[in-house]
């Protein structure tokens, strides 16, 4: 189901036309990825627009670079004194 209205255009909405069609007009913006003006007795008061798609990122790398010294990882980490497990 097809709404009359022309994204393509950027036509704006009336306010009451976006109230009773609200859930269709996302729809449609979120397929066309254009954002809708919504007007009140002809002027613009918001504009509905689609979120942003963001990157995937990957875990694999993401704290690389981030270690300053890595001298011997077999070591404790802490000075054995330190620990109250071993008083």
């Amino acid at each position: 189901m097809s709404i009359n209205h022309d994204l393509n255009s950027n036509a704006p909405v009336a306010a009451a036309r976006f109230k009773a069609d609200c859930l269709k007009l996302i729809d449609q913006m979120s397929r066309d990825h254009r954002p809708v003006t919504i007007t009140k007795r002809g002027r613009p008061v918001a504009v509905l627009s689609p979120v942003p798609q963001a990157d995937p990122v990957s875990i694999v790398g993401a704290l690389q670079g981030s270690v300053l010294g890595y001298d011997d990882p077999f070591a404790p980490a802490a000075p054995p004194g330190d620990w109250d497990a071993a008083s």
